[in-house]
This record gives structure tokens, sequence and C-alpha cells, in this order.
């Protein structure tokens, strides 16, 4: 079987039908926390993956927290939000982490309050350990340890969001997703978020031949997600940050080993920042 044979075809828009997320819910199962790692967190079609996932969890596997990876004070202020109404969502985002200051981020907080404005007595949460986290030791532990905290506080399924370099699942656990893996086993799903090429507020040339994204070129799909195949060859995969680093990247491993799903866009366009 090639890669084509594997590739399930979706759409990236928040608010289009969800039928073609059924083969997702299998995948996800019965597990308590789903993570969304994109590997560029300013590129627009990865969030609107990320809204369209939590949208679709939320409405039909009974998940109930999202944790927004990287602020955990302005966490507190989103949750007061999406809870009561209260505050002023764009306020606190433009405050919060430069990845965060996004009109698609904003558009998922508020669509999180028309659903509890609509379901008040099971309303959907927005994660936050009990004191911000510490800038002294081992940051991926202290991801997972955060959202394993706030788990078997709230008996929350959780959506995980944040970059694809804390939620691959790592053996040993270097990682969040290793750690939260561990934890959970199978009741912990790892979803990659992956494009081959565009602008995200630099531009993306099409990666070289040994990245797993160049290999989906063989997909005539824009948008598609799959279950990584277990003979899939050791790759790399791209870890964009907030500045172009073309050699910034996964090693070692193969998707199969640290995804259990991708979902992969083929050109990636902008977020919209949010204006002052």
């Amino acid at each position: 079987m090639t890669i084509t044979d594997y590739a399930l075809p979706v759409s990236v828009d928040p608010t289009a039908a969800q039928d073609d997320l059924l083969s997702f819910a299998v995948m996800v199962g019965d597990a308590k926390v789903v993570a969304l790692g994109a590997s560029a967190r300013t590129a627009r079609e990865l969030s609107l993956f990320s809204h369209r996932i939590l949208r679709f969890l939320v409405e039909h596997k009974g998940f109930r927290s999202l944790a927004l990876e990287g602020d955990d004070v302005a966490s507190v202020y989103l949750d007061d939000y999406v809870r009561s109404g209260l505050g002023d969502p764009r306020e606190v985002l433009a405050g919060a982490r430069s990845f965060w200051r996004t009109e698609e981020i904003l558009e998922t907080v508020r669509w999180l309050r028309a659903y509890n404005e609509r379901h008040p007595h099971d309303p959907v949460r927005i994660a936050h350990p009990p004191r911000p986290m510490s800038t002294s030791g081992d940051l991926e532990r202290q991801l997972a340890d955060n959202t394993i905290a706030w788990q078997e506080r709230t008996g929350h399924k959780v959506v995980y969001w944040g970059g694809l370099a804390h939620t691959a699942i790592s053996s040993p656990s270097t990682t969040a997703g290793g750690h939260l893996r561990e934890r959970y086993g199978s009741d912990f799903v790892s979803v990659g978020l992956t494009f081959h090429h565009g602008d995200v507020l630099f531009p993306v040339p099409a990666p070289p031949a040994d990245f797993a994204e160049a290999a989906f070129e063989q997909v005539d799909l824009d948008a598609f997600y799959l279950v990584p195949p277990s003979d899939s060859l050791a790759r790399k995969t791209r870890v964009i940050g907030p500045l172009p680093e073309p050699d910034h990247h996964l090693s070692g491993g193969s998707l199969h080993e640290w995804f259990d799903v991708v979902f992969h866009v083929r050109e990636a366009t902008p977020v919209r920042l949010l204006l002052p």
C-alpha cells in the first residue's frame, strides 16, 4: 500500500459538516486526552484544524476541557469568560503569548462561550493549573503534569492545543506527549498537524525529500488525515517556530512512533494577528 491508500479527505473549515471526521472518532476511541500539535503555530490552516477537531470532540466525544499550551495566567481569565461571559477575550489574548494573539484562537474561544450558553449545565472549561507554571525544571514534565492534574481533578476529557515538538510521543519520555502516553497509554491520542509549503508570516518552501511532508505530496488532496502506517520509514518532520528555522525538525523516529493520527494540508497561509 502507498501513503495515498491511507489518506482520508478532510475540510479545514470548523463550520463544515462533520461526516468526514467519523473515521477520526474511531481513532480517538475512549481517549481521555487528545493532543493537537501544530508544526507551525502561525499557520492559519493548522489553527483551523485544531478548532474543527475541538468542536467535533466536544460535540460528539464528550470532551469538556481545552488546555491551551503556553500561558497559564491568560487561561484563568479565558476560563472565566467561557463559563460566565465575564471579561473581554480579545483583551486577554492581546496580552498573552505571541502565538495566542490570533483571530483564529479568539474565534475558538468565542465558540466555546456560545456552546456554554447553549449548554449551561454541561459547560466546557479552559484548563489552568492552580498556580502559574515555574520557569525552572523540566518544561515537558510540567506541561504533562498540569494536564494530568486538571484531568484528574475535573474528570474531564481534555483537548490539548499546542506545538508539535511538545505533543509528539517520545520513548523514553522526553516530551509532554511522551509523559502523557506513559500516564494514559492508549487513552492518550497524539495528533500531528503538518503542511507542505506556504506562508506562515514568513515563506516556507517545499521540504527536502527526506521529510515526511515531502512524501505526502503523493496524495492528490489539498487536506487529509491518516493513521501513519507502521512500516513508514524513519523520516524527519518540520518544527517551525515564530522565526524561520529551516533546520529545526524531529528526527530519529517515524510518524508512526510520534503520532497516532496526522492531519496535513498542502499549502499554509498566515494566521490573522489580533490588531491593537
